[in-house]
């Protein structure tokens, strides 16, 4: 059965976490968002009672 002779798929998937982790991920961990959640701050809204006419 060739499908369980990992001579070329070890190879491959090596050679694709390789580019993974030195190429495309510290181009992805450098990536800095616009709306970044550190940077908002939580304010709380004060809440009124409503009035209901029928109350």
């Amino acid at each position: 059965m060739p499908q369980l002779n990992p001579n070329p798929w070890f190879f491959i998937m090596l050679i694709s976490w390789l580019t993974l982790s030195l190429l495309l991920q510290p181009k992805l961990l450098a990536y800095n968002p616009t709306n970044s959640p550190r940077n908002k701050t939580y304010t709380t809204m004060a809440s009124t009672p409503w009035n209901w006419p029928w109350t």
